[in-house]
């Protein structure tokens, strides 16, 4: 048990922690049950610790008035304390595309520095990239992992952007080659004008920038320029739909049911305007 005043959170922390309705959840657990999980710390130089993994519980135990919480207390490096912190968080459901971006390059840094080797093939051992290790690791492309490492290139407001679902990721990608007067220029238009690029959009404004020649009146008028999908959408989240649907449906599976759905409503639908219309 570990008192919570000499527990500092973990430098350059990259995920939030945020007092939401799953927070509220958690200190109602802890004010119930305790903590059930304990936090993994390192201790400092001057005897007191570093969190690593659980600054969602320390959050919750301050809110919950508790004055100590139960920690597991690891010898770990710089490199080692960043590589988990990182895996302890980055597999989390709910997790912003900013948080994941700055997860992803912090690891990718510990690695290089600790100049990981693995078996490729069963050919001699040879160095692998660490982008390739992070990519097997959470289940995806290399090129996807440097795409979210890309994000960290990207001013604060654009970031947020992203974060928030108004910029797609390769569009966003492409804006963070530009150069950071031009991102400012173009999160100014995009503020004011309501509009966000498309990808096709972004690689052009991004050519410019490299070249030296994209003016704030070029950003205006690539954005005003009408988008292939630019036709009236109906969306909502999953999260609406799913409790209509058996455990295990996948969103394609869904998306048909509901298809087939709204046919046979409109094959309804007519035959009513029929019936009346006799």
């Amino acid at each position: 048990m570990i008192p919570i005043k000499d527990i500092s959170n973990f430098p350059n922390h990259p995920f939030q922690v945020r007092d939401d309705d799953k927070m509220i959840e958690t200190v109602a657990s802890i004010k119930k049950h305790g903590v059930l999980y304990p936090a993994i710390v390192r201790q400092k130089e001057d005897g007191s610790y570093e969190m690593v993994a659980g600054h969602r519980r320390k959050r919750a135990c301050q809110i919950a008035e508790l004055t100590e919480m139960p920690c597991i207390v690891r010898e770990l490096t710089d490199d080692e304390a960043t590589i988990l912190m990182v895996d302890t968080n980055v597999q989390r459901e709910e997790i912003l595309p900013s948080e994941r971006a700055f997860a992803f390059k912090m690891k990718l840094e510990a690695i290089k520095r600790q100049g990981k080797r693995v078996d490729l093939t069963s050919t001699p051992t040879v160095e692998k990239l660490s982008v390739d290790i992070i990519a097997e690791e959470f289940g995806m492309s290399r090129e996807q992992v440097r795409r979210f490492v890309r994000l960290t290139e990207l001013n604060k407001g654009l970031l947020k952007m992203v974060d928030e679902k108004k910029i797609a990721l390769r569009p966003a990608v492409e804006i963070s080659y530009m150069s950071k007067h031009d991102q400012e220029e173009l999160l100014d238009v995009i503020l004011l004008n309501e509009a966000t690029p498309s990808e096709k959009q972004a690689k052009d404004m991004r050519e410019l920038s490299e070249k030296g020649l994209l003016e704030r009146n070029k950003i205006e008028e690539i954005l005003s320029e009408e988008k292939p999908n630019q036709k009236e959408q109906i969306k909502f989240t999953v999260d609406k739909v799913r409790n209509y649907f058996p455990k295990g449906y996948s969103v394609e599976k869904m998306q048909q049911i509901m298809q087939k759905l709204l046919e046979e409503y409109h094959i309804r639908w007519q035959r009513k305007q029929k019936e009346m219309a006799r």
